[in-house]
């Protein structure tokens, strides 16, 4: 029944998308005179010269800046393997020193899609292309969770952004709650809503890209994403695969592969393990999951029910206004304890409460979709995940047994360092690829 519902906000949004943009309306860079309403308009554009370095504004998993972090981790276990920050920042930056013409233009600006009650809204985001124009194909990027405002996409340099050097056009969307829409609640992890508005961008920018006359080689499309972004790509799959292929677009979608790394694909599980280990070694993930239900869901629940009053109290301040990223986050909580978090019916999985979050939680994890991905997929998952537990890896693999998917787990270090290996292994695998097309080309 709510993806039903969806649909149909899907399609009456895009009848009502001929309204004015007014004064949302901010830079005409090369967009075409067509007041087509429904096509990406662009706000802000730079040039950037990636065999100049990293960029100074790109950030990891935890808020970090990617220049200047570090893994101050200890091998506290034999079987973990780890590599030290600065190492990891340097491969990336000395697979960049090994491309040719690495400059690209960022693109920053605004689209229409849908907000959590189903209403017309401005969403913005950020479209990475070669600087020369010419691309291979469309990678439509979901992003990891960020804290703060100026790691939104349009606001930074997406990390995911250097596999532009390769030769596609990435396409980054803020999500609800960042970029033009900061002063609203970020409705984490309600899957269909933002596979939905990811998609939505996609469909914008492609029409923006054909009036300039930019195509790419192929038609068909990457996906990827990495924690919050590994369980949005998988239901931006569904999303493509189930809603629009079937019932919103005349011209498909193609998927030519999708590459997911350190997703909450069951987000039930994922309370589940706060409460019955009592620890939340990402303790922010507390307040936006239990936020992201009520509010996504439309649950007839007060946080202060299930949070801690002194967490509650402080919610807006450290979590919705949006100025600190989430290592600062948790440093501001204090606390790994799960039950210093929650109250007692926030603990208790059998309480009404907690019954009612289950359902929404159920509801907006992928794995319980009536769905199998279709189009070949790659999933990597460490199994020293201490953000995102390795649980939602193994559910994901039994609930798709079926299904033409890659699975990579293994002890590969925490979190954030399991991300550079996640980007690093995609792009590897876009080489691969890239050879087998040109041997193909040339046979």
């Amino acid at each position: 029944m709510k993806h039903a519902r969806l649909i149909i906000g899907i399609i009456s949004a895009v009848v009502l998308a001929s309204c004015s943009w007014g004064d949302l309306y901010v830079v005409d860079f090369d967009n075409p005179p067509s007041g087509d309403s429904t096509m990406f308009r662009v706000t802000n554009r730079r040039y950037t010269d990636l065999s100049n370095g990293i960029p100074t504004d790109c950030y990891l998993p935890d808020g970090s800046l990617v220049n200047e972090w570090q893994d101050n981790q200890t091998d506290d276990t034999p079987q973990r393997r780890r590599t030290s920050g600065t190492s990891g920042a340097g491969m990336l930056q000395a697979w960049l020193d090994k491309m040719n013409g690495n400059k690209v233009v960022e693109i920053s600006g605004i689209y229409k899609s849908l907000d959590t009650e189903g209403n017309p809204i401005t969403l913005s985001g950020k479209v990475i292309v070669p600087a020369d124009g010419k691309f291979d194909r469309y990678m439509l990027i979901s992003h990891y969770t960020i804290g703060s405002n100026k790691e939104a996409p349009s606001n930074c340099f997406p990390l995911e952004g250097l596999l532009c050097s390769m030769g596609y056009a990435l396409i980054c969307p803020d999500y609800i709650g960042y970029g033009i829409t900061v002063d609203k609640v970020h409705p984490y992890l309600v899957m269909d809503l933002t596979a939905m508005n990811v998609v939505d961008m996609y469909v914008a920018v492609k029409k923006y890209f054909d009036a300039v006359k930019l195509k790419p080689k192929y038609d068909d499309i990457y996906l990827m994403g990495y924690s919050q972004g590994g369980a949005t790509t998988m239901a931006v799959e569904y999303m493509i695969e189930d809603i629009y292929n079937e019932y919103i677009l005349e011209e498909p979608i193609k998927i030519r592969r999708v590459f997911a790394g350190g997703g909450p694909y069951d987000v039930k599980a994922t309370y589940e393990r706060f409460v019955t280990t009592n620890v939340a070694d990402y303790p922010v993930a507390v307040p936006l999951v239990l936020q992201g239900m009520i509010a996504g869901n439309h649950l007839d629940l007060e946080m202060s029910t299930i949070m801690q009053p002194w967490l509650c109290d402080h919610l807006d301040e450290w979590v919705n206004s949006k100025k600190y990223v989430t290592k600062e986050i948790n440093n501001l909580i204090g606390t790994k304890v799960t039950s210093k978090m929650l109250t007692e019916t926030g603990m208790d999985v059998q309480s009404k409460e907690v019954s009612e979050l289950f359902k929404a939680m159920v509801e907006n994890s992928i794995i319980s979709y009536a769905w199998i991905p279709q189009a070949p997929v790659y999933i990597m998952h460490s199994m020293d995940d201490e953000t995102v537990t390795y649980t939602n890896a193994t559910n994901a693999k039994q609930r798709w047994a079926t299904a033409n998917i890659t699975y990579n787990f293994g002890h590969y270090g925490g979190h954030v360092m399991t991300c550079l290996r996640f980007i690093l292994t995609v792009k590897t695998l876009l080489e691969i690829e890239q050879a087998e097309e040109q041997t193909r080309y040339l046979n």
